[in-house]
């Protein structure tokens, strides 16, 4: 069988250095003493050109996956190219938060000194579970108490400051976290409140096979943890919204 492809399907790719981009990305985090957990960003440590070639490496592997699996990708005209394909998806998409530096996002002062309520949602999350890859489907609702001293921006930036959190491996109860601790550093409001509700499918895919399960959960910062009638504004304020 090991004669039936090419090399390579079979040997990581090394570029020119001889040694794989994977392993030279992963040793600059070691020097910098750098976390890289599936669910942090290191786009910092990857130079230039070198996701291209990470996403060859992950080609090849993940041909010889297929092949573990007994998956004819020769014959099979369904399964041709996959490897390529899944790839792809993961470095470009569904995990493109990890490789990718933040988006940027403009912000303005709070030139009229709203200090009331706001609430931004519901925004659409899609990630995957860390433990299984298996996706996780969800919302997202964001409330926000501002301060005259906060920062604003634009409805839309919170959804792609969402979308580059959540297009990486990863588990609800952190990533809401996550969330909630890029907002506040980007607003600096009075109080922050973040509401998750997902799908799991490795919940509903696999395990025990239950799709009615959801997942809610919460992080609540500042007034909205001080201020019990601001915490039950936002959450009835919300339970319309999502009743509606």
């Amino acid at each position: 069988m090991t004669g039936m492809f090419p090399d390579h399907h079979l040997t990581p790719y090394a570029g020119d250095t001889g040694t794989p981009v994977s392993e030279r990305i992963r040793e600059r985090l070691r020097q910098a003493n750098q976390r890289f957990h599936a669910n942090d960003n290191i786009a910092a440590y990857i130079k230039e050109g070198e996701l291209a070639q990470l996403q060859i490496e992950v080609e090849q592997k993940m041909q010889a996956v297929l092949d573990s699996l007994v998956i004819d990708t020769e014959g099979d005209h369904n399964t041709v190219g996959t490897a390529e394909r899944v790839a792809r998806m993961y470095l470009r998409e569904v995990f493109r938060g990890r490789y990718v530096a933040q988006p940027p996002v403009t912000e303005f002062p709070n030139a009229e000194r709203l200090n009331e309520l706001m609430i931004v949602g519901p925004v659409t999350v899609r990630s995957a579970c860390s433990h299984h890859l298996c996706p996780i489907i969800g919302r997202v609702w964001i409330g926000v108490m501002p301060n005259q001293a906060s920062n604003l921006i634009g409805l839309s930036k919170y959804a792609r400051l969402v979308g580059w959190i959540m297009t990486r491996p990863q588990i609800q109860e952190e990533a809401v976290t996550q969330v909630a601790d890029l907002l506040h550093e980007k607003l600096q409001p009075d109080g922050l409140a973040i509401v998750m509700e997902a799908d799991h499918y490795c919940m509903q895919w696999r395990g025990v096979k239950d799709m009615e399960s959801k997942m809610v959960n919460s992080v609540m910062r500042g007034a909205f943890l001080t201020n019990a009638s601001l915490r039950r504004e936002f959450l009835a304020l919300l339970k319309n919204g999502r009743n509606g």
